[in-house]
């Protein structure tokens, strides 16, 4: 495993000498613009290692995504080399459709400390919900960023991230969306806590998320990556295409349906990926990633 390695993956030129909160923001950028947040592995009959070394072979070597588990592992590596003070964090994504957060925990977060601040840095999320920055670990305050407004509200040692939605233009609505979300001006996203967990800790999660036959990532296959301005998806056979505030608190979609044989094709122009093994794409669930 080798730092110079990782920066020719995600095209970062910059300079490294210096453990601050420039270089991580910087890095962090490059990262979600270079790597996708995907679960493609899962739909091609091949299992999510949770190993580090297996992991930087994926996203660096063989240019693929992944999932929290593995975007946000690496990037610990990445800003442990570099001199950063990081601690894995456990969170529970929020369902908007059963309007619950899970039992257990089900996402991988980091927490950085520096200058005497924390940092929450989240580079696997993906979708409309990725981070672009590092968050300051400081409750009820907005923090804009390009993709919307994000804000931590802090509850009795609970902590919840949020994020206000701005309208949409969607170009070619074809399919429909549940009117809840439609109407959501704010979305939930997790609620974490500050213990600090192992990786041990996320196995038993990393082993479930690909098996269960309720697993979001069993019942959709997800390809998305941030871009300079917007986001590009691929869920099942809907390649959605997003550009953040081209309009004043709006957000600009298109949606395309593909066809089978478009889909090696786009994945590799649009997401930089080329699969080893036949791809099957599915989207069975209902649950909005938008």
């Amino acid at each position: 495993m080798d730092i110079k390695e990782y920066f020719a993956r995600i095209s970062y030129q910059g300079s490294h000498n210096k453990a601050d909160l420039a270089t991580m923001s910087d890095i962090f950028q490059h990262h979600i613009r270079a790597v996708p947040f995907e679960n493609l592995s899962i739909h091609c009959g091949e299992s999510i290692e949770l190993d580090l070394e297996a992991t930087y072979n994926k996203i660096v070597r063989k240019k693929r995504g992944g999932w929290c588990m593995e975007n946000n592992y690496l990037l610990s590596w990445v800003l442990k080399t570099l001199g950063y003070d990081v601690t894995f964090l456990g969170a529970k994504v929020y369902v908007p459709e059963l309007d619950a957060y899970p039992d257990e925990i089900d996402h991988l977060l980091l927490r950085v400390e520096l200058d005497g601040k924390s940092y929450i840095v989240d580079g696997g999320f993906g979708m409309a919900y990725q981070l672009w920055q590092p968050m300051e670990l400081i409750s009820g305050t907005d923090q804009p960023q390009t993709p919307g407004v994000f804000r931590l509200q802090e509850e009795s040692g609970t902590w919840y991230l949020e994020k206000v939605k701005r309208k949409q233009r969607v170009l070619n609505q074809s399919t429909p969306t549940s009117q809840n979300v439609e109407n959501e001006v704010c979305r939930r996203i997790y609620l974490f806590t500050l213990q600090p967990r192992v990786i041990e800790e996320f196995r038993g999660c990393n082993a479930h998320l690909q098996t269960a036959p309720d697993s979001l990532f069993v019942t959709k296959s997800i390809c998305s990556l941030q871009t300079t301005d917007g986001i590009r998806a691929l869920v099942g056979w809907k390649l959605t295409e997003m550009k953040y505030n081209y309009r004043d608190n709006m957000d600009l979609v298109e949606i395309r349906i593909l066809a089978d044989e478009e889909m090696e094709e786009t994945l590799k122009e649009k997401f930089n990926i080329t699969l080893d093994k036949k791809f099957v794409p599915v989207n069975t669930s209902k649950l909005s990633l938008f």
